[in-house]
């Protein structure tokens, strides 16, 4: 039997066996729906902590709990992890799912990419289909993967085969998870497209077809950069609100009132997470190496990035109308986290805002009740237990991160000043909330809910 039908019918079959790299947000739910769908899953992963976790049925991450991660780990039962990356040649199919960040000089850090890839073909072997899933500029999958497994001398299409499928993970969504989410797929050959669209099949509702991998890579890149483009947008119209003295917040939702041509998008202390602030750069790198500047991506991101300033700004004006300088102020930053209902930091604005608080003078603390500690500076900070006494002892709140668990009818019975760029507050209380733009709002002033 030629290598393409044997292994589409291990993959029909649920007999194939499947590795996945990485086993964070992106890779473990994966593993977890292959598992659950009968196929004997090993997971690969450089973090001892995390390998001996998941073996224990211990999940670190929120969209897998740690009952369902036990239901398929342990003795007989198909998801194992493993630290030792020479069982990749156990699997008949490999997806790669590892971090793609980008360097301090906004370049592409495929460096991550490349140590898998590394591991693949130091033990590749004829019948194998690798999928890479990293978020990843137009060409990557072509130009450096390929190349890479070939120089084991193995031929792509013929004695292996390789796709781009990019992740579409969104952490802590409630209704949109790796099964219902339709998965993208693009292969370098016919009968690399046709096999892994078939694996995807057995665990996923919809797979969209395109023709190539850079398509794929390209869809990925335009999905955030639309969300980007539209958030810098409408951060932008904050600041228009602002000087203008109108809420935001109920322009906003008078425009969505029209049933076409307006889609609602919210203003915010800035971008955070591992996709909307920097899948749009490595586009934008990727034209700076064609000698095309990407306008509305460049202009976006700087809105974007002015953000958290704008947030401290909103604070120290808050402060002054209270008689108050932001220098010497406590300041309580509720929420850490890059969205709400996770406990993931990574490019979170939360960050910046500390930052630029504490440059400011101010005397900053935090508080998430999903982040125990957070690096500033190089320095530990440690979240704080949300009291009563430190609400009130607080000169300002900051809301920049509104995790649902947070009771914020105690926080505006009890914080004095409220700075709220997520429209968190919807009962003032008897505080005085700064929203991301606008005039403050009081109890009295409020008549109806944001």
């Amino acid at each position: 039997m030629a290598r393409d039908a044997d292994l589409l019918a291990r993959i029909e079959s649920h007999d194939a066996v499947v590795g996945i790299i990485g086993l964070g947000y992106v890779g473990l739910p994966l593993a977890v729906a292959f598992a659950e769908a009968g196929f004997r899953t090993v997971g690969f992963d450089v973090k001892p902590q995390v390998v001996d976790g998941l073996n224990e049925g211990r999940s670190h991450i929120t969209d897998i709990t740690s009952e369902r991660l036990a239901a398929v780990v342990g003795e007989g039962r198909p998801l194992e992890a493993t630290l030792d990356f020479g069982r990749l040649e156990e699997a008949d199919a490999v997806v790669i799912c590892v971090p793609t960040p980008l360097s301090k000089t906004d370049d592409p850090d495929l460096s991550f990419v490349v140590a898998a890839t590394e591991a693949v073909r130091s033990t590749l072997r004829s019948g194998q289909l690798i999928v890479l899933e990293s978020t990843t500029y137009p060409g990557t999958t072509r130009e450096i993967v390929q190349p890479m497994l070939e120089e084991t001398g193995l031929v792509c299409g013929r004695d292996f085969f390789l796709a781009f499928s990019p992740e579409r993970v969104d952490p802590a969504n409630p209704t949109w998870h790796i099964e219902n989410t339709p998965k993208v797929v693009g292969g370098l050959t016919p009968t690399c497209h046709a096999l892994t669209v078939a694996l995807y099949r057995q665990v996923i509702d919809e797979v969209v077809e395109v023709s190539s991998p850079e398509a794929a890579e390209m869809a990925k890149l335009l999905e955030n950069t639309f969300r980007a483009v539209n958030i810098g947008l409408v951060n932008e119209m904050a600041v228009v609100a602002d000087r203008l003295g109108i809420d935001i917040w109920e322009v906003i939702d008078a425009a969505s009132t029209k049933p076409y041509g307006f889609m609602r998008f919210f203003p915010g202390p800035g971008l955070g997470g591992h996709c909307i602030p920097v899948d749009p750069i490595f586009l934008a790198w990727k034209m700076r190496t064609l000698q095309y500047r990407t306008r509305f991506i460049e202009l976006a991101a700087e809105v974007n990035g002015d953000m958290p300033r704008w947030v401290v700004e909103r604070t120290a004006e808050a402060l002054n109308d209270a008689q108050k300088p932001l220098n010497g102020s406590r300041v309580l930053v509720l929420g850490v986290s890059y969205k709400p209902d996770v406990d993931d930091v990574r490019e979170s604005p939360a960050i910046d805002i500390i930052k630029i608080l504490r440059q400011r003078g101010a005397l900053v603390d935090f508080h998430d009740p999903l982040v125990e500690t957070l690096d500033v500076d190089g320095e530990a900070i440690g979240s704080v237990a949300l009291t009563i006494e430190r609400l009130e002892g607080a000169d300002a709140v900051v809301i920049a991160t509104d995790h649902s668990e947070i009771d914020y009818g105690t926080i505006g019975r009890h914080a004095r000043i409220i700075v709220d760029p997520r429209n968190a507050m919807k009962d003032p209380g008897l505080s005085v909330v700064y929203p991301i733009a606008g005039p403050p709002r009081r109890a009295e002033t409020v008549s109806q809910p944001a």
